[in-house]
């Protein structure tokens, strides 16, 4: 199976504190993938790295066959990288359709020669729509299409948060904690839609999740980060029976 997403000695300090350490990991083509690790081993500030948020100190940072160590978030999301936030911003007088289409990829709004010239971007405009709308029937929100955003259960906004990620047509996708405060039964709804994509797709799931007893059901590899270091890596039952791992959770 070929790697898609290379992380090579990556390193990133703010001031004395070391947040990652060295990090080297590969993420496999067509895969689900979690990171896990208590608060603090630094998760988030790896895919704050990937994605380009922030520079890393040393190490590099392989996506396909490109080196995109450095690179800006734009440009990393041109590549074909998407990410979405521990914590859904939506707009909320817009409707959850609405909310998708901001997010629309090459979006003719951001032009301003396109935007005064209907010619240039009344069809795209129409493919957007047409693709907006079969993303929610896809997260099973059809229904939800014309509701304002506001009005949407925090694990509603995680289904949309994913949809506006999907609007990138990305081929890799970062999720931070998407169950996150989210009902056990919407939960496994929302591990069950990714593997569909996956399945349907061919697209790749980079996942950080602290509810195990709920991921490990559905990811192929899982990733076990500690104090900014990679611990422990392979398919779940082997990372969550390994000895480092359990001191890392329950202490020794």
């Amino acid at each position: 199976m070929a790697s898609l997403l290379q992380v090579t000695n990556v390193k990133k300090a703010f001031g004395n504190l070391r947040a990652l350490d060295g990090i080297t990991l590969n993420v496999e083509d067509k895969t689900v993938t979690i990171l896990i690790g208590p608060n603090g081993s630094g998760k988030t500030t790896l895919l704050n790295v990937v994605t380009g948020f922030l520079k890393p100190d040393e190490g590099s940072i392989g996506f396909g066959s490109a080196d995109i160590t450095g690179l800006s978030p734009q440009q990393i999301y041109r590549a074909g990288i998407a990410r979405t936030f521990q914590i859904p911003a939506m707009f909320g007088k817009l409707t959850t359709l609405e909310n998708l289409l901001v997010a629309e990829k090459n979006h003719p709004g951001e032009s301003l020669t396109k935007s005064l010239l209907k010619r240039l971007w009344a069809q795209q405009e129409k493919d957007a729509i047409e693709k907006a709308s079969k993303i929610l029937e896809l997260l099973g929100m059809p229904e939800q299409a014309d509701k304002p955003a506001s009005f949407l259960s925090g694990g509603q906004m995680k289904l949309v948060e994913i949809g506006r990620a999907l609007m990138s047509d990305a081929s890799l996708y970062l999720l931070d904690e998407p169950v996150s405060g989210v009902n056990p039964t919407l939960a496994h709804e929302i591990f069950r839609r990714i593997l569909s994509l996956r399945e349907q797709y061919g697209i790749t799931f980079l996942i950080i999740e602290h509810r195990l007893d709920i991921a490990l059901k559905y990811v192929d590899y899982v990733n076990a980060m500690v104090s900014g270091r990679l611990i422990a890596a392979g398919p779940p039952k082997e990372v969550i029976n390994d000895p480092k791992v359990i001191d890392a959770y329950l202490g020794a």
